[in-house]
């Protein structure tokens, strides 16, 4: 049985849609209101669990994120959002039970130039190394694991790295680098075996590119380095060849839009 773990921010977001960008103090009718869930661990939860079958594949999939009360319409509605005969687990996760509110965005979408305008709230108490270590002793070193962090807290992550290194040696360990002038991405990147940069952060780390960021970034002990770049497409590096190989974005539909 293999055992795919991703770590990462939970939230609802609340998505209008309205014909333009409202001014300050403006009133604005929206033509549409849309509640999903979002983040991108359990994003790319929900692209996985339609790639996995469950009985050939073998694979179980969780999601480790601090969540409101369990008995929560906000953690019933998250639960629910994976579908019922969903493969991804919920149990590892962190239930806050004095708090009833999830981390939440609301997010204004322009018609009229497709612009996206995010503010993000979240009253959960962050996952702490203690929490973390106490998942970890319910795997064997004898299971085969992956853990993906989102690197929200890249101190916090750090530490939960060097757990695994120690009680789990041959866990594999994948970690975003998205965030601009986040503190500490660049050390989480050097400790893990895959490194995912965003375009944003490699662009304001001074990179043209995604294969200049690939190129340029030191990953002491990744095999593997991904670079998205929007409507550019992304770059994958293979270590140690520094072998680069780029992937234009292609679409067969007309109306596609990249959104980065």
């Amino acid at each position: 049985m293999k055992h795919l773990i991703l770590i990462g921010a939970c939230y609802l977001d609340t998505i209008l849609s309205v014909p333009h960008c409202p001014e300050e103090d403006e009133k604005l009718r929206a033509s549409s209101l849309c509640i999903r869930r979002g983040g991108n661990c359990p994003n790319s939860l929900e692209v996985l669990q339609q790639l996995v079958q469950p009985q050939q594949d073998a694979v179980r999939m969780y999601l480790i994120s601090p969540l409101p009360s369990k008995l929560s319409p906000a953690t019933q509605r998250i639960k629910a959002s994976f579908g019922e005969s969903s493969p991804v687990s919920l149990e590892h996760s962190l239930y806050r039970e004095t708090h009833t509110e999830a981390a939440s965005s609301y997010i204004i979408r322009s018609e009229q130039t497709g612009s996206r305008t995010l503010v993000n709230y979240n009253d959960l108490p962050e996952m702490t190394i203690g929490e973390f270590q106490a998942v970890v002793r319910k795997f064997s070193p004898d299971d085969e694991t992956w853990w993906h962090f989102e690197g929200r807290i890249p101190h916090t992550t750090l530490e939960c790295v060097r757990t695994l290194r120690d009680k789990l040696p041959n866990a594999q360990i994948s970690v975003e680098v998205e965030k601009p002038g986040r503190d500490g991405l660049r050390a989480l990147a050097a400790e893990a075996n895959v490194v995912f940069y965003s375009k944003s952060w490699a662009e304001s780390s001074g990179h043209g590119s995604a294969e200049s960021c690939l190129m340029s970034e030191k990953q002491r002990k990744a095999s593997l380095a991904f670079c998205t770049w929007g409507a550019g497409g992304a770059a994958m590096c293979q270590f140690p060849k520094q072998q680069v190989v780029h992937c234009p974005v292609e679409s067969r539909a007309k109306s596609v839009t990249v959104v980065e």
